[in-house]
């Protein structure tokens, strides 16, 4: 897996793609999942990248239930498997600054592993958490704490903090 920072064309370019091109484009912000890409494809053209995440966030607002959760679990999960994540959810997720000792790495993995399990049963969707520079430690709690709310509570938690991800990635990538 390429741990290298993604850069993204012109707005321009962006808005003259292909439906394919431009969701794959997208994808370097979003995991994006086809009622999201579907309804950004159909709002171009855009201005701006942060044109794009706010419509984004406009967009999951008027999603029904069912593509809200799809739109959450289109986003890998804490703690999932390096190999199947993207160059900037590794990093995000803290893999590059993971600690040395592979049996702490095992336990926070297993104990991830764990809540993902619990939290998935309870609401039916994936996790969603803007890491922000913490490692998958700090994670840990996050969720034991989130299990406490409701379904309604962890879907709105879960599309925002997806925005805040989309946000963050924006400021990492080099537009052409």
């Amino acid at each position: 897996m390429a741990q290298t920072i993604q850069s993204l064309p012109s707005i321009d370019l962006l808005n003259a793609s292909s439906r394919n091109q431009f969701f794959s484009i997208i994808s370097v912000l979003f995991e994006a999942a086809p009622p999201l890409a579907n309804a950004l494809w159909a709002s171009r053209p855009y201005s701006s990248y942060a044109t794009i995440l706010s419509t984004a966030a406009d967009i999951i607002n008027s999603l029904s239930l069912e593509d809200r959760k799809a739109v959450v679990n289109a986003h890998p999960r804490i703690g999932a498997n390096k190999a199947t994540l993207s160059a900037l959810s590794y990093q995000e997720q803290g893999y590059t600054n993971a600690p040395n000792s592979l049996t702490n790495e095992d336990r926070i993995n297993q104990r991830l592993a764990e809540l993902n399990a619990q939290y998935e049963a309870k609401f039916k969707f994936c996790f969603v958490v803007f890491v922000n520079g913490r490692s998958r430690e700090e994670i840990i709690p996050v969720i034991e704490a989130r299990l406490n709310n409701s379904a309604e509570e962890e879907l709105s938690n879960g599309l925002e903090h997806m925005i805040q991800i989309a946000q963050d990635r924006l400021k990492k990538v080099q537009i052409s």
